[in-house]
């Protein structure tokens, strides 16, 4: 049976579609302010780019910030679970997550059967989050897409030490100002980043196998600072699985549940 996983973000709404196990569509869209709009807009689009139809989908298991803002939801779950039920599934062996996403950073530590033991999530500061640099590179001209490429082609990254988003900010402001390249000032945000990320990783007393996941997979750079900092390595998911983590564990659990059901009905 089809089913779909919808992670309903702060930033984005992704959707992973699966059948028998297999992931058949996924979607990534901007959230907005509607959260119910988002997951039906990514659900569309998710179902357009597969080429099936709405009255496909047999169950749907939502999660992410508006896991409770989606009316067509027959499930919702933590974004914790689903992440970590995901990667358990590719990677038994994890027991450290780094989840970087737009509203929040989470450092999740799970035991041998894929289950969150513990957890930290970063302060309610976006200078803490990917927003952060979002917000960065709109006020540079640029946009998320640009992130990678200009941080890897920074000289001499700026230091952006504030914990406080709006003096972050005014950091980024001053270095522009006073001439730093918009590549020295990206670079110089994901550093930072970077530091607070692993601070989280640091008071959870994570454990290896380590896996980073969220948006910020796509930068290179993110990971080589924070394999750096905590003297550890990262695995990154292939394919940007990462990227839709939590969409992916949400649709794997609305299949475990369908065959549960399925099991207690014959039983």
């Amino acid at each position: 049976m089809l089913v779909a996983g919808i992670d309903v973000g702060a930033t984005y709404t992704k959707v992973v579609l699966c059948d028998d196990g297999r992931v058949v569509g996924r979607s990534l869209l901007p959230t907005g302010f509607n959260f119910a709009r988002a997951a039906e807009r990514a659900l569309s689009a998710a179902l357009e780019g597969a080429g099936l139809r709405r009255e496909d989908v047999g169950y749907v298991a939502a999660t992410g910030y508006g896991r409770h803002m989606v009316p067509f939801r027959d499930l919702a779950l933590t974004d914790l679970t689903a992440q970590a039920w995901a990667i358990h599934r590719l990677y038994p062996d994890a027991r450290t997550i780094l989840d970087i996403g737009g509203q929040n950073v989470k450092a999740i530590r799970v035991d041998e059967r894929g289950r969150v033991r513990a957890f930290r999530l970063n302060d309610k500061c976006a200078a803490g989050s990917g927003a952060f640099l979002e917000k960065t590179m709109r006020y540079m001209g640029y946009t998320a897409a640009d992130i990678a490429r200009l941080a890897e082609a920074a000289q001499d990254p700026a230091v952006v030490s504030s914990v406080c988003a709006v003096f972050a900010e005014s950091e980024v402001i001053n270095h522009l100002v006073a001439g730093r390249s918009a590549e020295d000032v990206c670079a110089g945000a994901i550093v930072a980043l970077a530091g607070r990320a692993g601070q989280l990783v640091k008071r959870l007393r994570g454990e290896p196998l380590y896996v980073l996941t969220g948006g910020l997979t796509r930068v290179p750079l993110m990971r080589r600072c924070l394999e750096q900092d905590l003297r550890v390595s990262f695995v990154v998911p292939p394919e940007e699985e990462g990227v839709y983590a939590a969409a992916l564990g949400a649709a794997q659990l609305a299949q475990e549940r369908l065959r549960r059901t399925a099991q207690r009905a014959t039983a």
